[in-house]
């Protein structure tokens, strides 16, 4: 994922996301994650920290996913999926896409770092396009040593606010927010839209 932290550049991190992607239970069980991301009604996605390309898989071919991580990158291509790093990505003129997504991105830097790292991206989003942030609660926090802050729907609405960003929703999924504490894969998910001219931050 595109992170600020250093810890999840490298082999080690996109095999630990390998592993989370394997679990007995994701393959066994309805994607709920698959019919979230789809009824976010998204568009042209650019996904921000792709990381291996769980949520770009969902968008069905209609997106393109970035990543500081080489390593994760390749694996999403591997599977079929257009992904870069981002000095290739900035250089790929790709277009304009209707939304960002950023999901289980923010939790691994603090505020300032992910105003920058959305700032970067709000030039290769159409006007009034859609941002979505996806980040664990309190579980899924505590299951990942790269994570270094939680970030719940106060603390996004914020970073949206001094991007110029207005919040639509915010939800927990897939139950509610107390389920958090102890289901490591529940999620919080906050979308908002551009107000007029993105500010790039304060």
């Amino acid at each position: 994922m595109e992170e600020s932290h250093d810890s999840t550049i490298g082999e080690d991190y996109t095999d630990r996301l390998r592993d989370r992607r394997g679990h007995a239970w994701k393959r066994l069980l309805p994607d709920p994650y698959r019919r979230n991301i789809r009824r976010l009604n998204l568009g042209r996605t650019l996904d921000v920290g792709c990381g291996i390309g769980r949520c770009l898989a969902f968008v069905d071919g209609n997106g393109v996913g970035v990543d500081h991580n080489p390593t994760s990158v390749a694996v999403c291509r591997e599977r079929g999926l257009e992904a870069y790093v981002p000095e290739d990505f900035q250089l790929s003129d790709r277009g304009l896409f209707d939304s960002l997504l950023l999901s289980h991105v923010l939790e691994h830097m603090d505020e300032d770092s992910g105003v920058s790292l959305i700032s970067s991206y709000l030039r290769f989003l159409r006007p009034s396009g859609k941002i979505v942030v996806i980040t664990p609660q309190a579980a899924g926090q505590r299951s990942d040593p790269t994570h270094v802050r939680l970030i719940g729907e106060h603390e996004v609405s914020r970073l949206f606010d001094r991007l110029g960003v207005e919040v639509e929703s915010a939800r927990s999924f897939p139950f509610p927010r107390p389920v958090g504490r102890f289901f490591a894969y529940n999620e919080t998910v906050v979308t908002g839209v551009l107000r007029g001219e993105a500010s790039g931050g304060d």
